[in-house]
C-alpha cells in the first residue's frame, strides 16, 4: 500500500492519485499486462501461465498456430470471457481491472475487431458506427450529431463514403474501416485486430497497416493477431508467440526478427520451404471453358465474367490470381452447376465431351467439387459432428433405400479423419469447436468423398495458420499425383506462384494474362493487372 507523508502526517492517497503516481513514476511503459492468465474449459488447458505486455504507443503482434489460444487470451482481455471463468491478473492503466462484460472493457477504452465484422448490413455507416454508442438524449437519437460525427470519424480512418451509405453497398476493406472508426468513437486506447486483413486484397490490406501506423502516431496501440506473418513482421515493434495455450517467446524488433524467426518459434521448427515439392505428370485436358459469360443475379446487363477461356489438365494445379472482386469466385460458382449468375452463355467441355450442368447434382454427378471460401457460412454445418459433414455431398453413398448406414459413415469419417491427420478427440466432436485448420480439412474430406476428377479450391488456406497451409498444400499436392485437376482460387500471390503449374491472372471478369508458374513473379501478375486497366 502507497502512502506519503504531508508536514508530519502521513496520508494514504485515493485510487485516482495512486493510478497518476504509477502512471508517473513507475518504472513500466506498459499500457496492458495480463499476468499467469490460465484458462480451462471442460478439464481442457486452454492457457496456462500467459503473460503478455503491451507498451503505450506500440503495434503489438500475436502469432501462433491454430487453437494456440491467441483469441481465447483476447476474449479474456475484452470481457468476452468474464472475470471468474479465468485465473490470473489484467493490468489496464496501471490498475487492476476485472471486466464482466465487453461494455466494461470497451469503457477502459479497449476495443475488439473480430475478424467476423459485427456490422448490420441493411444499416447505414452512420447507424452502424454508432450502434449501442447512440448519440442523443431522452430515448431520442440526434440524426445530424450522428452523421456529422460519423463523417468526422469516417475521415480520421480514410474513409471516403457518404456516411448515409448501407453497409451492404461497400466493400469488406472499407468495412473494416467502419470498424476502426467505430473503435475511434469510444475512445479507443488498445484496438485489438483478429486477422484483419484476411478478407482483404493487397491494396486494402496496405492500406489497413498504414492507419495502424497513423494510430500509433496518434497514441493509440494496437494487438495484431494475424497468419499473415510477412505483414506482422513489417508492423510490429515486438511479437508474442503462443504455441499450445504457452507462450513460447516475445520477439523484439530492437533485437532483429524476420518471418524465418516467426515460423520456427510457432510450429517448433524451421520450415525451410513453404511449399512441398512436387513433379508435375500433366495429362490431358480435363476441363476447358470456352467464351464464358455470366451476367450479376441482381444488376440487369451486368457483366461480372466476360468471355472466359480457360483449361486444366489432369495432374496439373492451375491458380488464378487477381484482386478482389476481379470475379474469380463468381466464375468457380458459375461453372459449378451454375451456382451465380443469370444469362449464362459459353461452353463447358469436361474431357473432351461438351458437358451442360444446370445444377450442383449435376455438377457433382460430373466429377466437379468446389470447396468454398467461406467454409462457415456456406461449406459446413458447424454444429454437427465430423461425420456428418464429411459424408454431406453423397449422402447416397452411405445409404440405402434412404435410410443412413450410421457404422459406415462413422468408418468413412474416421478413415478421412485419419488420412488428413485432422486433429479432433473423435469423428463425434462438432466441426465448431475445431481450429481453423481442421475445419479446412473435414471440408475437403467432405468433398475428397464425393469422389471429383476437378476440384475448384476457392481461398483453401485463409485463416490458417502456417503449419496447417504446409498439411493443405501436401493434401492438393496428393490429389493431382493421382490425376485429379486443381483449380487454385488465392488472394495470396505467394501461394498461387508456389503452388500451381500455370497461372491465369483475372481483373474487372476478364483473363488478362496466362502465365507459366515457372517464369512468374508477384510483379509480372500486378503489371498484368495494370496494363489491363489502361486498355
Amino acid at each position: 500500500m502507497l502512502t506519503f507523508k504531508r508536514g508530519a502526517v502521513w496520508f494514504i492517497p485515493n485510487k485516482s492519485v495512486q493510478k497518476i503516481w504509477f502512471q508517473r513514476y513507475s518504472m513500466t511503459n506498459n499500457l496492458l499486462e495480463m499476468k499467469n492468465i490460465t484458462k480451462t474449459f471442460s478439464g481442457v488447458t486452454a492457457l496456462k501461465m500467459v503473460n503478455l505486455a503491451v507498451e503505450r504507443g506500440e503495434i503489438h503482434g500475436i502469432v501462433g498456430e491454430n487453437g494456440a489460444g491467441k483469441s481465447t487470451l483476447m476474449n479474456i482481455l475484452s470481457g468476452i470471457y468474464p472475470a471468474g471463468s479465468y485465473i490470473g491478473d489484467i493490468i489496464f492503466e496501471s490498475e487492476r481491472c476485472e471486466f464482466h462484460t465487453i461494455k466494461q472493457s470497451e469503457k477502459k477504452g479497449i476495443v475488439i475487431i473480430h475478424q467476423e465484422l459485427a456490422l448490420v448490413p441493411y444499416l447505414s455507416i452512420g447507424e452502424n458506427l454508432f450502434l449501442g454508442n447512440e448519440r442523443g438524449k431522452y430515448l431520442k437519437i440526434d440524426w445530424d450529431a450522428t452523421y456529422a460525427e460519423a463523417a468526422s470519424f469516417m475521415g480520421k480512418v480514410g474513409l471516403h463514403e457518404s456516411p448515409h451509405v448501407l453497409i451492404k453497398d461497400i466493400g469488406v476493406g472499407k468495412q473494416q474501416l467502419v470498424e476502426i472508426a467505430k473503435a475511434l468513437a469510444k475512445d479507443v486506447r488498445l484496438l485489438i485486430l483478429d486477422e484483419p486483413t484476411a478478407s482483404l486484397n493487397e491494396t486494402d490490406s496496405a492500406h489497413l497497416l498504414d492507419l495502424l501506423k497513423e494510430l500509433k502516431r496518434a497514441g493509440v496501440s494496437s494487438i495484431l493477431i494475424s497468419h499473415k506473418l510477412g505483414e506482422v513482421a513489417a508492423i510490429a515493434d515486438n511479437i508474442t508467440v503462443i504455441r499450445d495455450g504457452e507462450v513460447i517467446t516475445t520477439l523484439s524488433k530492437k533485437n532483429g526478427f524476420d518471418e524465418a524467426d516467426i515460423v520456427k518459434a510457432m510450429v517448433g521448427r524451421s520450415l525451410m520451404n513453404r511449399f512441398p515439392k512436387r513433379t508435375p505428370h500433366i495429362g490431358e485436358t480435363a476441363l476447358a471453358v470456352k467464351d464464358w459469360t455470366v451476367y450479376h443475379p441482381l444488376y440487369e446487363g451486368r457483366i461480372v465474367c466476360d468471355r472466359i477461356n480457360l483449361t486444366v489438365h489432369k495432374g496439373e494445379v492451375v491458380g488464378i490470381s487477381g484482386l478482389m472482386g476481379a470475379g474469380r469466385t463468381e466464375l468457380a460458382l458459375s461453372i459449378f452447376g451454375k451456382s451465380y449468375g443469370v444469362g449464362i452463355r459459353g461452353q463447358l467441355f469436361i474431357n473432351g465431351k461438351e458437358t451442360r450442368i444446370n445444377s450442383v447434382q449435376e455438377a457433382i454427378k460430373n466429377k466437379l467439387a468446389y470447396v468454398t471460401e467461406d467454409r462457415k457460412g456456406n461449406g459446413l454445418v458447424l454444429s454437427n459432428p465430423i461425420s456428418k459433414n464429411t459424408t454431406l455431398a453423397r449422402m447416397d453413398k452411405v445409404s440405402s433405400h434412404q435410410i443412413i448406414d450410421k457404422d459406415l459413415e462413422l468408418k468413412v469419417a474416421r478413415d478421412y479423419r485419419e488420412k488428413l491427420n485432422t486433429k479432433s478427440s473423435s469423428v463425434l466432436q462438432e466441426v465448431g469447436s475445431l481450429s481453423g485448420g481442421n475445419q479446412q480439412k473435414v471440408l475437403l474430406s467432405k468433398w475428397m468423398f464425393a469422389d471429383p476428377e476437378i476440384l475448384i479450391l476457392d481461398e483453401p488456406t485463409r485463416g490458417i495458420d502456417v503449419g496447417a497451409k504446409y498439411e493443405i498444400y501436401t493434401i492438393i499436392n496428393n490429389l493431382v499425383a493421382e490425376g485429379k485437376s486443381v483449380i487454385l482460387i488465392s488472394s495470396e500471390m505467394p501461394e498461387v506462384l508456389g503452388m500451381s503449374d500455370r497461372i491465369y491472372v483475372m481483373n474487372e471478369g476478364r483473363i488478362v494474362a496466362e502465365l507459366q508458374a515457372a517464369g512468374a513473379s508477384q510483379e509480372i501478375i500486378m503489371q498484368a493487372i495494370l496494363d489491363s486497366e489502361k486498355k
